[in-house]
């Protein structure tokens, strides 16, 4: 089954503004099938494949100008020389209006030189996050356990992680040209697992993996760039308090999490302890996927002070902010809501909203209200 995806439309409106666009997105998140939805009249290469990586390592400007009015290029990453020659193909073209290159990248820019140093300015960019029981109509529970990845979604999750962790931190880290230890990397990423949600502390972390902290620093970009982390920032203002700066960090999709924490079924993840935290993730990540959809340009962070009052997710929209609080119960509890008011003056919040699951939707007080995520899969404040 091939479901509908959010981010059709806007990778159409981008593609009329600008002669290329990029999608990236974890590995299997459904890039070629978006790409192919969206251009069903452009020619499709696969730039991994032996013969054309070949080709178009030994002379990527003479392949590129053999293309015709629209390709797809997909894993352009794994020919670094190929964003340089992308380049002079797109400024030749640059007086007919139309969109030539969609180019799909399993990796974010930052961790690809090229498309940030040599296609600023020329490509408009779209990042494909994991499927929400929005696009999908799957109960949130399914999602929650197994996360958002389509075949994760159609088989046994923890059966399918295995091998994609192999993929990911083995041959697709030495593709972009670094030289991981994919031990160090697994263990690292259990580690961050079993802490989700948690403040980053590099020498706690380095302590324990007997590594130093630039150490730490590195794997940690390295799993970042691949999709497989966040890093969510704290909120800062002009407030005489004390505020926590570390970042915490996130497990991206909780599928992912719960096969790191050998959790297979819905009722062994009711028990676990991580429960709470892996609730939190998963909220985070559904309503950043969906945020971005809806209103690009919102930043997004979380608040927390050194006295203890705190938020888990901050939507900066420019014009207004939004603070939401998560909780893996009902969310019901007016005690929520009191905590929630001292943060919205704080931030300068225009709305406060508890985001819990299995009670119902509700008004606490003006300005803060109540939601059930599982009962709204749509919802965005």
């Amino acid at each position: 089954m091939i479901w509908p995806r959010l981010a059709e439309r806007p990778l159409q409106l981008l593609a009329r503004q600008f002669p290329a666009v990029v999608v990236v997105g974890p590995r299997q998140v459904g890039k070629t099938t978006l790409a192919r939805s969206s251009f069903p009249e452009a020619v499709y290469r696969d730039v991994e494949s032996p013969l054309l990586h070949l080709r178009f390592t030994e002379d990527p400007a003479h392949e590129l100008a053999l293309l015709g009015t629209m390709t797809i290029l997909d894993e352009a990453q794994t020919v670094p020389t190929l964003f340089s020659a992308l380049r002079g193909a797109i400024d030749s073209r640059r007086d007919d209006r139309r969109c030539h290159f969609c180019i799909l990248g399993s990796a974010q820019p930052a961790l690809i030189r090229g498309v940030s140093e040599s296609l600023a300015g020329r490509v408009g960019l779209v990042e494909l996050d994991p499927l929400t029981p929005l696009e999908t109509g799957l109960d949130v529970a399914t999602h929650w356990l197994a996360g958002g990845f389509p075949e994760a979604l159609r088989s046994n999750f923890r059966t399918w992680w295995e091998p994609y962790l192999s993929t990911v931190l083995q041959r697709d880290l030495a593709a972009y040209g670094f030289r991981p230890d994919a031990l160090f990397l697994r263990r690292l990423l259990t580690m961050l697992a079993a802490q989700q949600g948690g403040l980053l502390n590099l020498s706690a972390l380095g302590n324990a993996l007997g590594v130093s902290y630039h150490t730490v620093q590195h794997g940690l970009d390295l799993l970042e760039g691949v999709f497989l982390i966040r890093r969510l920032p704290p909120y800062f203002c002009n407030i005489r308090k004390r505020l926590v700066k570390a970042p915490r960090v996130f497990v991206r999709d909780t599928g992912l999490l719960h096969h790191l924490l050998n959790i297979s079924t819905l009722e062994e993840l009711h028990n676990h302890p991580c429960r709470g935290a892996s609730w939190e993730g998963f909220v985070v990540e559904d309503l950043i996927r969906r945020e971005r959809i809806a209103h690009p340009f919102t930043q997004f962070f979380f608040w927390r002070t050194a006295t203890g009052q705190e938020a888990d997710l901050i939507l900066d929209r420019g014009n207004e902010k939004i603070v939401v609080e998560i909780k893996a119960n009902s969310g019901t509890n007016p005690h929520d809501a009191r905590l929630l008011e001292t943060v919205l003056k704080d931030t300068g919040a225009t709305q406060g909203w508890v985001v819990g699951q299995g009670g119902e939707s509700l008004h606490h007080s003006a300005g803060i209200r109540c939601i059930s995520l599982d009962r709204n899969p749509g919802w965005l404040p």
